[in-house]
């Protein structure tokens, strides 16, 4: 019967969701999820502001615009609360390979991390 044995590095290859965060990499992956929300808060304001611009250009009714704001503002509430509420620590690393996905933070967002956890987050978007 063979044993192995499994190396830190090897421990973190695992699912990013079973994968156990200390307490320094925890608060560095709540920074990094806080910046990606702003991001993506400011992505969704935009988008309403492209509304609210093509109503003063006098291109839309204000019914219309109404009507077209609370859609995209209920729309990406909805998303929003899908990606972030009821978030634990057991799944930050999932949020965090979401938003490296979508484009919120950057490979360069994660220099607070060891590298291994790095290299593992890289993977999970190459």
């Amino acid at each position: 019967m063979a044993i192995f044995i499994q190396s830190p590095l090897q421990l973190r290859l695992q699912n990013p969701s079973s994968m156990h965060l200390s307490k320094k990499e925890r608060k560095t992956a709540r920074e990094i999820i806080e910046k990606g929300l702003q991001k993506e808060l400011e992505e969704g304001l935009s988008d309403a502001q492209k509304i609210l611009q093509y109503w003063e250009n006098k291109r839309s009714s204000s019914h219309e615009t109404y009507r077209s704001l609370y859609k995209q503002i209920t729309d990406f509430d909805k998303q929003i609360a899908q990606k972030y509420d009821g978030m634990t620590a057991s799944n930050y690393l999932l949020v965090i390979i979401g938003q490296l996905r979508d484009g919120f933070i950057f490979e360069s967002d994660l220099q607070d991390f060891p590298e291994d956890l790095q290299l593992r987050l890289k993977s999970f978007i190459d």
